[in-house]
């Protein structure tokens, strides 16, 4: 079995790693010059500053890929009992992400959260319900709003009304066995005693996960070689470099949908044109130095008129002293395609707006494409019908994250092996 594997983030690596424990014959190539795709860990001025994802859960497929590639001894654990704020009218309240914190933040009236309490008698999602509309009729205008509906459509940048609930929440509550009542299943887990996995990072950044996944690998990988085309030729494919054209039984994508779909042209064109609907949206990511000395995971901004969307408090989650990282401007192209220093500069002004402390750039970057949107444009979904011996392994697809990616690797080459 020969398989050719586009990409070399974590959806690559993982395939490639799961399909070498298969015995899989892989070639996995990949455009830039390193390993990890959206993972991306650098140091400025002694600070460890991570451009993509900030921490991670220590799961069950995270932890044994850790043992796998021995790198127990590298892991930074977090601080799991801190709070996490949304900013509203003017000020940092707690999220509800506990019960202590449901009964006395002051983010929600005393009226909203009994609003909750009717959520057993509401039923499952509607077709083509979106997810402020799903979220309201489940737990209240105020939930909605205010605290359910930024803190989950937030991490992709897309307001809530243009996101169906099919194509993303469901998805979230299919992968966790949600049936029925989302207040009952909660107070299940509570009552179980459920332990969630802890937060870790590596001391050098999480870069150093896929860093060990390519050494593990290494002979199979070939950085700084994108594929210029991929074609059908007889029952296999021909994948095409720069320096040379690789035959493959089966052709495995895991490249963002703009570059998927341009790859997919000659293999399958309504194939290409499905994928090719899917939006993203770019976001800024401005690591901040501050002396600000609050205890909690981060903000999350509900008031109108700021670029930011939100916060990671590294300094105090992670113990990256003084590092604090701002999301700035998702989806928002105008505004991130200005000079850099202009969207830190903004950045660290938002930030001395929410928390009373100044803070200086260490770093600014903009992510693009950046986060799939899993708006509308996904109903496309329904659509994408793919050959044999292709198969995509990706985001847009499935389940952000770096454990969604591993779950989605190891997935993919289970599938292939199957076949």
């Amino acid at each position: 079995m020969t398989v050719a594997v586009i990409g070399a983030g974590m959806s690559g690596l993982s395939t490639t790693h799961f399909l070498a424990e298969q015995g899989a014959e892989v070639r996995t190539f990949e455009a830039s010059d390193e390993p990890g795709g959206i993972v991306r860990s650098t140091t400025v001025e002694g600070h460890v500053l991570e451009r993509g994802p900030q921490r991670l859960r220590l799961s069950k497929p995270v932890e044994s890929l850790v043992e796998t590639l021995d790198l127990r001894d590298e892991l930074r654990f977090g601080d799991d009992d801190q709070p996490l704020f949304a900013y509203d009218d003017g000020q940092l309240r707690r999220m509800p992400l506990s019960v202590r914190d449901a009964i006395t933040t002051d983010l929600l009236s005393w009226r909203g959260k009994a609003r909750v309490l009717l959520e057993p008698l509401t039923g499952g999602a509607k077709p083509n319900e979106t997810v402020e509309a799903y979220l309201t009729r489940k737990f209240g205008h105020e939930v909605a709003t205010r605290f359910a509906g930024p803190l989950y459509s937030g991490l992709y940048g897309t307001d809530a009304d243009d996101m169906y609930v099919e194509y993303s929440l469901g998805k979230a509550l299919d992968r966790f066995g949600v049936e029925g009542s989302l207040l009952v299943f909660m107070l299940k887990k509570l009552l179980q005693g459920t332990e969630t996995p802890p937060i870790v990072s590596f001391e050098d950044g999480l870069q150093t996960l896929p860093e060990a996944m390519y050494a593990a690998h290494e002979e199979s990988i070939d950085l700084e070689t994108p594929v210029t085309g991929v074609e059908p030729d007889g029952e296999d494919y021909l994948v095409h470099t720069e320096d040379g054209t690789e035959r493959a039984e089966t052709v495995v994508f895991t490249t963002p949908a703009p570059t998927t779909a341009a790859l997919l042209e000659d293999v399958d064109s309504e194939a290409a044109e499905t994928v090719s609907q899917f939006a993203y949206n770019p976001i800024g990511v401005v690591h901040l130095h501050s002396d600000f000395d609050g205890t909690g995971h981060g903000f999350h901004i509900i008031d109108d008129g700021f670029k930011t969307d939100g916060s990671t408090w590294n300094h105090s989650m992670l113990g990256r002293d003084g590092v604090f990282t701002s999301y700035v401007g998702s989806g928002d192209s105008e505004f991130l395609d200005a000079d850099p220093a202009v969207i830190g500069r903004r950045a660290a002004e938002e930030f001395e707006t929410v928390t009373g402390a100044a803070a200086t750039v260490l770093d600014a970057a903009v992510l693009r494409p950046g986060m799939p949107a899993y708006d509308r444009s996904w109903a496309a979904l329904d659509e994408l019908s793919l050959p044999d011996e292709i198969e995509i392994c990706a985001s847009f697809m499935s389940r952000a994250g770096i454990v969604g990616r591993i779950a989605g690797g190891k997935r993919t080459a289970a599938t292939i092996a199957e076949e």
